[in-house]
């Protein structure tokens, strides 16, 4: 198994900055359409633990659409063969006037009609 192809790194690198330009226009059809469409996506939040899409959407659909903007300070990709791969990030927010750190997971898998995230967990840092 190669590590790293510089080409499925390419793809993913690529890939990700629509998911974060989603996320923070909460554009949910995207979002959606981004994760895994099976009962065994799961996304592990702040606050939520979400199992399936339908979960995962609901979630999507219910949160406020207001002060999502956060600034990532740092970004990795590393890909496993061809076909998977993990997106690692940290980021910062302003919330309340105070700067809050935190970090994501993702881990992405290409299926038939493409790359889809399977797994992904959000967190804050104290």
């Amino acid at each position: 198994m190669v590590v790293n192809d510089p080409a499925t790194v390419r793809e993913l690198q690529e890939l990700y900055p629509a998911y974060e330009r989603a996320l923070m226009e909460n554009d949910v059809a995207t979002l959606t359409r981004l994760f895994w469409s099976s009962a065994h996506a799961m996304r592990f939040g702040v606050g939520e633990n979400l199992y399936g899409m339908e979960e995962i959407e609901a979630f999507r659909l219910a949160r406020p659409s207001a002060g999502l903007e956060r600034k990532v300070t740092r970004l990795d990709v590393v890909t496993f063969g061809k076909d998977h791969g993990s997106v690692t990030l940290e980021f910062e927010r302003e919330t309340g006037g105070a700067r809050v750190r935190g970090r994501q997971s993702q881990v992405w898998v290409r299926f038939e009609d493409g790359w889809r995230i399977v797994a992904a967990h959000v967190s804050l840092l104290g």
